[in-house]
């Protein structure tokens, strides 16, 4: 006996076909959310882009500061955001700034808003 079983009386094959269509097109947009979901799945790195969402740049120092961390762990999971492409660096000096990527801000920004409006409500 199987787990699960579907039980259809006809399969819609236009339906099915025009299915098959659009994950095909949308493949390239469903990898990039799945390679950001994954960075992103950390709790550390999670609390990054919390942080670079709500402060727009921030240095190594800060972050390591703010979650009292080591500066080396810091700039680990930095260097696997900048990898995956969700934060960019930028040098003024000796001091690098990372900041979301443009590109990924709408992506970040409704999830980290629902951690926020969750802590919010929590709160009340």
């Amino acid at each position: 006996m199987t787990a699960s079983s579907c039980i259809r009386v006809f399969a819609d094959a236009a339906h099915i076909k025009h299915s098959k269509q659009r994950l095909a097109s949308a493949a390239p947009g469903i990898e990039a959310v799945a390679a950001v979901l994954a960075l992103a799945g950390n709790e550390v790195r999670l609390k990054m882009l919390f942080l670079l969402l709500d402060q727009q740049q921030l240095c190594v120092c800060d972050l390591a500061d703010v979650l009292q961390m080591n500066v080396s762990a810091i700039s680990q999971h930095l260097r696997k955001l900048k990898d995956g492409g969700v934060v960019q660096a930028r040098k003024v000096g000796q001091t690098v700034f990372y900041t979301l990527t443009p590109a990924l801000r709408p992506l970040v920004q409704p999830l980290l808003a629902s951690a926020s409006t969750a802590l919010t409500t929590a709160a009340v």
